[in-house]
Parts: structure tokens; C-alpha cells; sequence
């Protein structure tokens, strides 16, 4: 019985382990989905200028999300538009 203790100890390494490549894979995946707000809100902003389509661009795409895609979560009026403006705050930051 005496002999488990090391195992368990040792195998505290394999967890640590574990747990550092998952605390690095939610980062990665948080600097993707924060990669990818901002290239939707430089597109969205950039449509918006348009005459053609001005404000309603956002509505426009937010309509086309619920009804094409309902399951996607933050693609409304209101996460766009967020997008959005991250988008022009950022890019004004860091020209």
C-alpha cells in the first residue's frame, strides 16, 4: 500500500500537465474568437460607410443570421454592432 503514494504524486505531474495545455488552449481560443470579432467588425464597419447600405447593413446581416442560422449565439443586432465598435476603437488605437 505504501508504494501508491509515489504513484499518485507522480501522476499529480501527468495532471499538471493537462491542465497547463488546456489553460493554453482556452487562450488560444479566446485570441481566435477576439481575431474574429475584429475582422467581422472591419468588415461590417466597412460596409457601413457605404452609401448603398449605411446602418442597416447591421440589421440587414443580423436578420440573415437568425434566420440561417439560428444556433449561432452573438450574431444579433446588438453583437454586431459591438463588433463593430470594437473594430473602429481598436483600429483608431492602432493605426
Amino acid at each position: 500500500m505504501g508504494e501508491l503514494m509515489p504513484y499518485g504524486e507522480q501522476f499529480q505531474k501527468v495532471v499538471a500537465i493537462i491542465e497547463s495545455a488546456r489553460e493554453r488552449a482556452y487562450r488560444k481560443v479566446n485570441e481566435e474568437l477576439i481575431l474574429m470579432y475584429r475582422d467581422i467588425g472591419e468588415y461590417i464597419s466597412k460596409q457601413s460607410e457605404s452609401a448603398e447600405y449605411g446602418d442597416a447593413f447591421v440589421q440587414k446581416l443580423a436578420d440573415f443570421f437568425a434566420e440561417n442560422y439560428p444556433d449561432l449565439k452573438g450574431f444579433n443586432r446588438r453583437g454586431l454592432y459591438r463588433m463593430k465598435q470594437f473594430y473602429e476603437l481598436y483600429s483608431r488605437r492602432h493605426p
